[in-house]
């Protein structure tokens, strides 16, 4: 599926739908260059877990959690150096635990995501206007069929 958005709002909005139908065990790899909205798809799926916290990018931690109607993992993997890292702080008991996983940066880690993933790639379109962005949503299992349903 792909998303034409030109504002904030509709990517926030791209990301409640997907949080709305989100499910235990949902890992949600999100994968764009700096400033493209991964942390604002993020807010979205938030919103739509009914977290109530305000959700900032994990840059220096790795990882933000959150409580909402499902647990929120929220992983920023842009400073992980090496693989090892990120599974020194149970990365595995994480994603294969009864949350719902974002991960920031996925593609730095690709070794380490399991092939049954929800994959967002967000892009800028500069030659659409300063705002607009593509978003593309791919996934490999039935458990994120809900996406079918996202409608703008």
């Amino acid at each position: 599926m792909e998303f034409i958005v030109d504002s904030v709002e509709k990517t926030i909005s791209i990301g409640t739908e997907i949080g709305k139908n989100a499910n235990k065990g949902d890992i949600i790899c999100l994968i764009g260059d700096l400033g493209t909205g991964k942390t604002h798809i993020t807010k979205g799926i938030a919103k739509g877990l009914n977290v109530e916290d305000h959700i900032t990018s994990p840059t220096f931690n790795i990882v933000n959690e959150y409580d909402g109607r499902i647990k929120l993992y929220h992983f920023d993997v842009y400073r992980v150096n090496d693989p090892d890292e990120i599974e020194a702080i149970g990365f595995d008991e994480y994603i294969f635990g009864e949350g719902v996983s974002i991960i920031e940066w996925a593609n730095y880690i690709e070794e380490l995501i399991p092939k049954n993933h929800l994959r967002i790639i967000i892009e800028k379109l500069p030659d659409m206007g300063v705002n607009f962005r593509k978003i593309s949503i791919k996934y490999n299992s039935d458990r994120y069929n809900y996406v079918k349903e996202i409608k703008l």
